[in-house]
This record gives C-alpha cells, sequence and structure tokens, in this order.
C-alpha cells in the first residue's frame, strides 16, 4: 500500500473512498433476470444483501417487519425510543419537528429516560410475531447489562454496534467486554463492529463473530470526522477487512467471516461498488430513512447524536421520496440512484457478467482520482 509523506516527521497511507472508485465493465454481459443477490449468514437467508441500520429514524418493529418481508434484515436499536417509552410516537413526531438549532440538545434530554428490559422482550416479540428473521442492536457498553432480557427474547442475529468495537479495550475502571468469551457462550450469531483496519477486522473475526461491521464516522449525519477527528474511506476501509476475512479463512481452517459494509451508502452505487470491494452485504441507514413508512417522517439521526456529552451526529433532513419497497426494488422515478438500490445492484452485476454477489466481489475496479 503506498505511503505518502505528509511532512518530515508523518507518513499517510493512501486511502480511497467510494466516489474515488468506479467498477469496471468486463467482456461479458447477462440479463439481469439472471442474477441472484440473495445473501445468506449463519442460518439465515436473505433475497437481498441489505440491512437496516439500528437508527430510530430508520427502524420500527413493524418497519422491521416490512423489510423482512421485502427480503432483507431490519435491526433494531435495543437502546432507543423503542425501548425507553411504551409509545414512542408522539416522541418521534416531536423529534420530526424541531428546530435545527435546538435539535442535539432535546434529542440529548429524550434519550435520558432509562432503557427497560420489558420493553426490549415487548419489541423482539413485536417483531418475532410479523414472521421475519429477528435482529436486535446494543453498544458495547450495554451488552453485559440487557444480552440476557434479548436472548429471552428470543432475537436470531445479535449485534453488537459501536463507533468503534475492537477485541482489545482496555479500562481502569470497569472490566471490558471479553468479546471472545462472550461470543462463544451465545447460542445466536453475532456480528460485531465498526472497524475499518485489516489488524481490527482480523481481531474480532478471530473472537468467533458471524460476521463484522465496516466503517464509522462516515454515514448520513454523523460528524465523528469533525469531533474526533476519525474516519477511513470506505473503499479501503472494506477492502482491507476482506483482505483479513481471505487471510482468516485460511487461519481457521475454512471459517468464513461475512464482512458488512456500514457506512457511506447513499446511493445505489455505493452498494455496487461496497460489494465490488469485497462485502457480503451493506448496512445502510439514511437512504432508508427517506421511506414514507421511515419512522424519522424524513428527518434521519443515530445514536450518536445524542450522546450525553459528546455528540458526535446530528439530526439532518433527508425528505420523503417513497414507499420502502420502491426504494428497494424499484420502479425508480429518480435519476441519482436513490431508488430501486437492488435493482441497480442487480443491473451492476449484469453488466460485468457475474450472477452471485460473492463472484461479484472479483469484479475490477479502477481508481478515478
Amino acid at each position: 500500500m503506498t505511503e505518502i509523506e505528509i511532512g518530515r516527521g508523518k507518513r499517510g497511507l493512501r486511502a480511497y473512498p467510494f466516489d474515488a472508485v468506479a467498477i469496471v465493465p468486463s467482456r461479458r454481459t447477462r440479463d439481469p433476470e439472471e442474477v441472484s443477490t440473495h445473501w445468506q449468514i449463519d442460518a439465515y437467508r436473505f433475497e437481498i444483501p441489505l440491512m437496516a441500520a439500528p437508527m430510530d429514524s430508520v427502524m420500527s418493529p413493524s418497519t422491521a417487519v416490512l423489510l423482512g418481508k421485502i427480503g432483507g434484515l431490519g435491526v433494531l436499536d435495543l437502546e432507543g425510543l423503542w425501548t425507553r417509552y411504551d409509545d414512542p410516537e408522539p416522541v418521534l413526531e416531536e423529534i420530526s419537528q424541531l428546530d435545527s438549532a435546538a435539535a442535539t440538545r432535546r434529542l440529548q434530554e429524550l434519550y435520558e429516560e432509562p432503557v427497560r428490559e420489558d420493553l426490549i422482550g415487548r419489541r423482539i416479540r413485536e417483531i418475532r410475531d410479523g414472521g421475519v428473521t429477528v435482529a436486535g442492536a446494543l453498544s458495547p457498553q450495554r451488552v453485559k447489562r440487557y444480552h440476557q432480557a434479548v436472548l429471552d427474547a428470543g432475537v436470531d442475529l445479535f449485534v453488537i454496534r459501536g463507533t468503534t468495537v475492537s477485541a482489545e479495550h482496555v479500562s481502569s475502571r470497569a472490566e471490558p467486554l471479553n468479546l471472545k468469551q462472550f461470543i462463544y457462550e451465545l447460542d445466536v450469531p453475532v456480528i460485531v463492529g465498526g472497524c475499518a483496519t485489516y489488524q481490527a477486522a482480523l481481531h474480532l473475526m478471530r473472537t468467533g463473530a458471524a460476521g463484522v461491521l465496516v466503517g464509522f464516522g462516515g454515514g448520513g449525519g454523523h460528524t465523528t470526522r469533525s469531533v474526533l477527528g476519525l474516519t477511513v474511506p470506505m473503499a479501503t476501509a472494506v477492502a482491507d477487512v476482506a483482505a483479513a476475512r481471505r487471510d482468516y479463512l485460511d487461519e481457521s481452517g475454512g471459517r468464513y467471516v461475512h464482512v458488512i459494509a456500514d457506512g457511506s451508502i447513499a446511493r445505489s452505487g455505493d452498494v455496487a461498488k461496497a460489494i465490488a470491494c469485497g462485502a457480503d452485504a451493506v448496512m445502510v441507514g439514511s437512504p432508508l430513512a427517506r421511506a414514507t413508512e421511515a419512522p424519522g417522517r424524513g428527518r434521519h439521526w443515530g445514536s450518536e447524536a445524542h450522546h450525553r456529552l459528546l455528540p458526535r451526529g446530528e439530526r439532518v433532513d433527508v425528505g420523503t421520496i417513497g414507499p420502502l419497497e420502491q426504494i428497494l426494488l424499484g420502479p425508480s422515478h429518480m435519476p441519482d440512484g436513490s431508488m430501486n438500490l437492488i435493482g441497480a445492484l442487480r443491473r451492476a452485476m449484469a453488466t460485468t457478467g457475474y450472477t452471485e454477489v460473492k463472484e461479484f466481489q472479483r469484479v475490477e475496479v479502477t481508481v478515478l482520482r
């Protein structure tokens, strides 16, 4: 990998965002109808390689069920409004109407309501009653406290998601979560992240995770880059983590860990580029927040936006463009890649001659700048 001299005392690696790379057409093309976009992780098969980000503006129990029936996987934030309030609809309506200047402070106040274990169980059961695969997310800081309530309610896939999750967290104040021991003792597959480098991903894979989330600080509404100075361009991050997956496959004697791009997936072309760089699936937030069924009512924010001490996100206005099914499967009436995300992926695969998502990871890409 190329290093660039920043100054006499510092060198840095050159890295690329999705906007800086493009997929190269090949000598063979296919009919889009002959392309399969299915994805399987552990025992769970999905018709589209897409997870909805655990954000209150994106996922409610009802939208998780709807996405599951469309063919994707909805992940509910088990520390969000749905596990803090019996009826969060009035709160969601208030957030959608907040003045931008006052939004952050009011979000902090609304999220001071404590998480309730009974509501964790209730929301998981609501999704299960919808007949779809159930996935819920906790931050690493709250996993120990609430994981039993999640398991007792019958979650299928457990997501541990934070801005940055490492397998070697060090703290003198409290005993850190031992990811390897925790995952070993669970009876459900665990997806964990974010990470953005080869070494960090390799360590997470060694914990026994079924999948790792790649990326931090690059999603819609995130200000992590401005607040903490942290970011890794996603094309490079996904490619590096995909290399870790390949090496871990050899190291472990054949254990395959799924790579899920989580960040900077704004348009349909970003979905295709993420998989072309090595991802098995993508985790999407802002494009789904624009659905008519989205709880955010045309507004979008993540858990970083209401952090009590250091918010690293903001509530943003993304608008509403159409139903969730149309955003994912079309037909599209928008020329900017904001609708028919999976139809565009299918066409990109067909244009380059690939019929399976795993095969499409081998497609040639080029650097634009």
